[in-house]
């Protein structure tokens, strides 16, 4: 996949970047369907089992074309209607992808480009990151990221984000906990590879079940939360990898995980 977002693989961690450099890798109409497409090809990608996101150049994602207003909730139809727009196509929207991701925030991550960085179980930033909502301070609500905000990191910090407008740096989001770890920048995309490989230690299966309960979790009462996480375990236990402990356990080595 090549133009304005890019998708590689290498072995079982798939990497997407933002790339439009020239324009902070703000997110426009073609943006827009080219990173949907991208997160999708991961979701349904057997053989990916890590999913990184960054961006080319000295943004991560500036947020919304203001050239293309329009752009970052487009749909693809010329003239989408009031029940299409914002696409869930879109991970920032509600596309459920139940692998581990990280955001690998290299610069500026703002509007659209946080909201997707708070989709992402992991944010690992850069020292020269900035942070913000700046949409109140253009006239406009933000959307997905006030109902993503509160639940990341509280309520209060949260409302200071998106009330304000302005923009924090590492530091304060190391602090408030909208990121989980700061590093060199030259250092940024080998510390989220590092972890990326720690996640790949994990039976896959067993680590998107989890995820699932985990997240499932927070949206049930506690009773119906254990009794949906006990399906999963007794699904995933039905799994070829699920006998692979054991089985390797009396070898003295570790399991060889195939993901079935």
């Amino acid at each position: 996949m090549a133009g304005t977002v890019l998708y590689e693989r290498t072995g079982r961690i798939a990497t997407i970047t933002y790339n439009r450099p020239h324009a902070m890798n703000a997110v426009d109409r073609e943006l827009r369907a080219d990173l949907n497409a991208a997160w999708r090809t991961f979701r349904d990608d057997a053989d990916a089992w890590v999913g990184i996101v960054t961006g080319a150049g000295r943004a991560f994602c500036a947020g919304a074309d203001l050239n293309d207003p329009t752009g970052a909730t487009s749909t693809g139809n010329a003239d989408p209607t009031f029940w299409e727009m914002p696409s869930l196509s879109s991970l920032e929207a509600g596309l459920e992808i139940d692998k581990p991701t990280i955001a690998a925030v290299n610069g500026h991550c703002l509007g659209f480009g946080l909201t997707l960085a708070t989709a992402c179980d992991f944010v690992v930033a850069s020292d020269r990151a900035t942070f913000g909502f700046p949409e109140v301070r253009l006239g406009v609500p933000t959307v997905q990221g006030a109902v993503r905000l509160p639940h990341r990191i509280g309520w209060q910090h949260a409302m200071e984000l998106l009330l304000t407008g302005e923009r924090i740096d590492t530091a304060r989001a190391l602090e408030i906990g909208l990121v989980w770890k700061v590093v060199p920048h030259d250092d940024l995309m080998s510390e989220a590879t590092r972890l990326a490989e720690r996640l790949l230690a994990g039976a896959p299966l067993a680590v998107r079940a989890t995820k699932e309960i985990a997240r499932r979790g927070t949206e049930l009462p506690l009773l119906d939360a254990i009794r949906f996480g006990e399906t999963m375990r007794r699904v995933v236990a039905q799994t070829e990898d699920a006998g692979a402990f054991g089985r390797r356990r009396a070898d003295d080595g570790p399991p060889t995980w195939t993901g079935r």
